[in-house]
């Protein structure tokens, strides 16, 4: 009988990448939903279904139990809130929650995989070193400290979890970045002022690929960073898709004291529809930051992480899906 895992965030972008990887290793997969939740484009997976109260830790551990779950991979959460506490409740209290219920499901519960992020620890102020497992946190946003907050209670609970912390993480299905994808292929190339940056990406694949590992590999326990082990400049993004799109786009740069002031008006604009901004003025400590690059020779090391994809090809996989999949 095969070992049974719990994916949470099933219906979303990077979940679903997780699913395909974990079905692909011959686990028996759950996939945990909301009532509301989008599922069409997992109808034909092979897949059975889990509805979570993350409000309620007894409840979801009978859930685990009955489902004799053997693993779970936590990749639910919300990027965009408009205060601290959302983010805390959503991405640390009820992560905590779901590793209380595994905790009392049973001895057949293994171990928790916890897709944190690479924003839980922050940017480097500048280029001379990397960022590592041993680097002191200091999350610049909301979403940042709240991922941070989980990992710390995590480390607190006896079931052996392994952290995954991915950076900017692209690839099919994925809305967040496509943005700039788009933004290019209308031929358009923006950038906030003239600060010189490094930056880290990771596939989608990649990382499910080692979340999956993660759960596989015994001893694999702690925090791991999950870049594709590359460093790219600021342009380096837009100029591969220019060239794969065999598009010309105008490259500037706005003042960031002007991306600062629109920023304060979408708050403001937002605060009042009670909706969060796609930009505001503390996500821009991360989108001007000098330093994203990661050492993974831990994960390397430990989960045998060898990325399939460096972010020229990572990007011809996933404009190659926008394309067959008409979102270009």
């Amino acid at each position: 009988m095969s070992d049974s895992v719990l994916i949470t965030g099933a219906s979303g972008f990077l979940g679903y990448h997780i699913i395909l990887a974990a079905i692909e290793n011959g686990l028996e997969v759950y996939a945990a939903i909301r009532k509301n939740s989008d599922i069409g484009h997992l109808k034909e997976l092979p897949l059975k279904y889990l509805t979570l109260n993350y409000e309620d830790a007894e409840e979801m551990s009978r859930q685990l139990a009955d489902n004799r779950i053997n693993y779970i991979i936590h990749a639910a959460g919300v990027t965009k809130a408009t205060r601290q506490e959302v983010y805390d409740q959503i991405n640390a209290n009820y992560t905590l929650n779901l590793a209380k219920a595994a905790e009392k499901s049973g001895y057949h519960f293994k171990k928790m995989v916890f897709i944190s992020s690479l924003a839980a620890v922050g940017p480097l102020p500048d280029d001379r070193s990397k960022i590592t497992e041993e680097t002191t946190p200091n999350p610049v946003t909301a979403y940042g400290r709240s991922k941070l907050l989980a990992e710390i209670g995590l480390a607190a609970m006896a079931i052996p979890t392994a952290i995954l912390r991915p950076t900017a993480i692209y690839g099919p299905r994925d809305k967040d970045i496509f943005i700039m994808v788009k933004t290019v292929n209308k031929g358009l190339d923006p950038y906030i002022g003239k600060t010189l940056q490094l930056l880290s990406f990771v596939h989608a694949k990649d990382v499910a690929d080692v979340a999956v590992a993660a759960v596989r590999i015994p001893n694999a326990v702690g925090i791991y960073n999950i870049t594709d082990g590359n460093s790219y400049d600021r342009y380096r993004f837009s100029d591969i898709i220019k060239i794969i799109l065999k598009k010309k786009a105008f490259r500037f740069h706005i003042p960031l004291p002007l991306v600062k002031l629109l920023a304060y008006f979408l708050e403001t604009t937002n605060g009042w529809l009670k909706k969060p901004s796609v930009i505001n003025r503390e996500k821009l400590h991360e989108l001007a930051a000098k330093n994203w690059v990661c050492d993974i020779s831990k994960a390397k090391k430990e989960l045998a992480y060898a990325p399939k994809f460096d972010l020229q090809s990572g990007l011809e996989d996933s404009l190659s899906w926008y394309a067959k999949n008409k979102w270009l």
